[in-house]
């Protein structure tokens, strides 16, 4: 069998929106997706039981810090990633040169790889496409991701000009190829994604785009969007380069964003996502709803008795089922969930509780959200579906 297969149910007519299936090493996925992120493998504050709850169906791992704690030696004897943080659906995993890339001064890009500085005890260290392949391949997830340079929106105070992101991505070009023939040599069974980079040049996008699709990846990533640029900059580049990856393969846009990218990325053409917004927003007092976002840290919340969002039906909202399934944990069988009161308590309190709460709230929101995009492309409703999204976000929580 493959290690990677992709299945087009259906397509929106009047945009770029596709329903897949994905079918991986350790499970099937339905597209599109959201993937929440474990970077040290874990999603923070958010035990794996309930991710599988609210219906995480893949799950990040992040290869830098993997590899400087707990080491590659520990994962090794686990049999990799899924054995160590006992997950037992799919996994994809960075290459770690987002990470190393964003040492600044403590590391030195060249054509071999980057050499840097150990960031948690200062040993000199050195990433190269062999070797984010090699470590990869020890983690055993699902979905590896080429080693790329990450083209920065800002190079040494001015806007990255035309010829250093083209320096950059014809760069990140050959990295794919050495990622690839390395990933092959070691015999992997799993897939490998390559990433399209280019800056916010369309024409470097395109020439990215059709390099890799030259090399015949089993799936293809769009890099290099969030890390720094102008909202509309960063939405022209996903109005211009998903749609024009292959169809019959999965297409991953990294590191977005807030439920309106995420909508607008599936109109054009997006099956996977990922982003650290709704874990790190709800440690931060930020939560995501179907009517706007929250703001827990806001005094006029101090007294309010009613749940995050009435429409939810996530721990932090409802409560959880029963031993029977029949009815609500406690309560005399109406809604058992926390009051905003009480989680602006526990923010102003420092208490880890309500971090974890909230978390669990936005991320089961960004998941039902992908399940309620999928329901309107099954259903041939998807242009409905993004204008009552819209009209429901502005109404305000």
């Amino acid at each position: 069998m493959p290690a990677l297969t992709f299945d087009l149910l259906a397509t929106d007519p009047a945009s770029h929106a596709r329903r897949g299936r994905l079918t991986l090493n350790h499970g099937v996925v339905q597209t599109p997706i959201f993937m929440p992120v474990g970077t040290y493998g874990t999603v923070k504050g958010v035990m794996p039981r309930s991710l599988h709850d609210m219906g995480a169906q893949i799950i990040l791992g992040n290869t830098f810090h993997l590899w400087m704690r707990p080491g590659l030696d520990v994962m090794q004897s686990f049999g990799g990633l899924h054995g160590f943080e006992q997950w037992d659906k799919p996994i994809l995993t960075d290459s770690g040169g987002f990470q190393v890339w964003s040492l600044g001064a403590m590391r030195k890009i060249t054509e071999e790889g980057v050499h840097f500085q150990s960031p948690v005890n200062g040993d000199k260290l050195f990433m190269s496409p062999e070797v984010s392949m090699q470590i990869q391949t020890i983690l055993n997830s699902d979905i590896v991701m080429q080693l790329d340079e990450c083209t920065p929106y800002e190079t040494n105070g001015h806007n990255t000009t035309e010829a250093e992101a083209r320096q950059s991505m014809e760069m990140s070009r050959r990295w794919a190829l050495r990622s690839q023939a390395e990933f092959e040599r070691l015999g992997n069974p799993n897939a490998l994604f390559g990433i399209v980079q280019g800056g916010m040049f369309k024409h470097l996008r395109q020439e990215s785009l059709e390099a890799l699709v030259e090399m015949d990846f089993p799936g293809y990533a769009v890099g290099g969007v969030s890390v720094g640029e102008p909202k509309d900059e960063m939405l022209d580049i996903m109005a211009h380069t998903p749609h024009r990856l292959p169809a019959h393969k999965p297409r991953y846009l990294m590191g977005v964003g807030t439920p309106e990218d995420l909508v607008q990325g599936v109109a054009e053409g997006v099956d996977m996502f990922d982003c650290v917004m709704p874990t790190r927003n709800a440690r931060n007092g930020t939560i995501f709803t179907r009517y706007g976002d929250l703001k827990i840290r806001n005094a006029r919340h101090k007294t309010d008795h009613q749940p995050i969002d009435t429409t939810c039906s996530c721990y932090a909202c409802a409560g959880s089922p029963g031993a029977d399934g029949a009815g609500l944990s406690w309560d005399q069988g109406g809604r058992a969930g926390f009051s905003r009161a009480y989680l602006h308590h526990l923010d102003r309190c420092g208490e880890m509780l309500g971090p974890m709460l909230t978390t669990i709230h936005n991320l089961h929101y960004y998941l039902n959200l992908m399940q309620e995009i999928r329901d309107a492309l099954d259903a041939g409703t998807f242009a409905q579906f993004r204008l009552r999204f819209q009209q429901d976000r502005a109404r305000g929580v």
